[in-house]
Formats: structure tokens, C-alpha cells, sequence
């Protein structure tokens, strides 16, 4: 999934899921745009992202909602990754 910034048009995030079984108990972890890099040998991307980083990093749950609009909750993201 992918978050559109929507005044520059451009991609803000990408947001991984993991954990949990059949759909049930997934976490999902928006990652800025900008910590990811395109590898043309994976055809696609990845994130220099390590295990303990991401377990600590900020996520939500599918009975959570997001605010994209909330510019405190995208600066901790942005901070967290070191943007």
C-alpha cells in the first residue's frame, strides 16, 4: 500500500504489513518513501531497515486508523527513520 502526499502528488509512504496469520493480528508499518531504494536486481524495493528498528518503529493495527493528515503523527515517522 502506498500513501499520495496530496498536494505534491508524489508518494509518501510505502506501508509494509507483517505479522499475524491469515490476515488476523497484522501490524502495519509506514515507512517514508525516502528510505527506500529501487533494486533493479530485486526488480523492486527495499528498505535498509534493520530487525530491532523495525520492531520499535511506529505502526498501526487494522481496527486502528490512521490520521495522514495528522502532521504530528507523519513528523514521528519522519523522525523516527532519521528524515
Amino acid at each position: 500500500m502506498m500513501e499520495i502526499d496530496k498536494i505534491s502528488g508524489k508518494v509518501a509512504y510505502a506501508v509494509m504489513s507483517f505479522g499475524g496469520f491469515l490476515g488476523m493480528g497484522e501490524d502495519y508499518y509506514p515507512l517514508p518513501w525516502a528510505v527506500l531504494t529501487y533494486n533493479p536486481s530485486l526488480g523492486g524495493y527495499e528498505a535498509n531497515i534493520t530487525e530491532p528498528q523495525l520492531k520499535n518503529a511506529p505502526k498501526y493495527s487494522r481496527h486502528e486508523s490512521w490520521d495522514w493528515a495528522d502532521r504530528a503523527r507523519t513528523a514521528k515517522v519522519s523522525h523516527y527513520y532519521g528524515l
